[in-house]
């Protein structure tokens, strides 16, 4: 009999920020963390991250969107009622920090972008976390499906969806 617990999903916001063309960033994922592994083709994503304990959703999206790109000046659009799921593909690798995890459970927040671009910066640490990507660039939402890791494609749908309202100049 096996009484080891079933895995279960990480707790995740997931942050599209929008610039005044309606544009989304997306940044190049540096390398494979763990069971979040890249695929050629597929290296882009929004930034994402996890909400810890007793964390406001909210506070975890501006915690996220400051160490993953250094940006402040954003405001809020909206955000995912409902929580969506990804399952991390089969991982045969070293234990991880998401080894105990099946995947992850999350909420998307929206921002328009109000700084100037020179306040983005992708690659440095800070809060630290270690750097997850090395370049970003503005993209067209409705895009973003295709750029992302297949395992993650139907999230992408979901919030290109539900965001495409954001999707206009401001």
């Amino acid at each position: 009999m096996n009484l080891a617990p079933a895995p279960r999903y990480r707790p995740n916001v997931g942050i599209a920020l929008f610039n005044r063309a309606g544009l989304v960033l997306i940044a190049r994922r540096l390398r494979d963390d763990g069971p979040e592994v890249i695929a050629p083709g597929h290296e882009w994503q929004m930034p994402q991250g996890g909400v810890d304990e007793g964390e406001d959703l909210l506070a975890a999206a501006r915690r996220e969107l400051w160490e993953e790109t250094s940006v402040t000046q954003a405001d809020v659009l909206g955000q995912t009622s409902e929580w969506v799921t990804y399952d991390f593909p089969p991982y045969s690798g070293l234990p991880h920090r998401l080894s105990p995890f099946r995947g992850q459970r999350q909420r998307w927040v929206a921002f328009r972008f109000l700084g100037e671009e020179s306040e983005i910066e992708v690659a440095g640490i800070r809060g630290g976390a270690v750097p997850e990507f090395s370049e970003w660039r503005w993209e067209r939402l409705e895009r973003l499906p295709a750029l992302v890791v297949p395992f993650k494609r139907t999230v992408y749908e979901h919030v290109a969806r539900a965001f495409l309202p954001f999707a206009t100049e401001a």
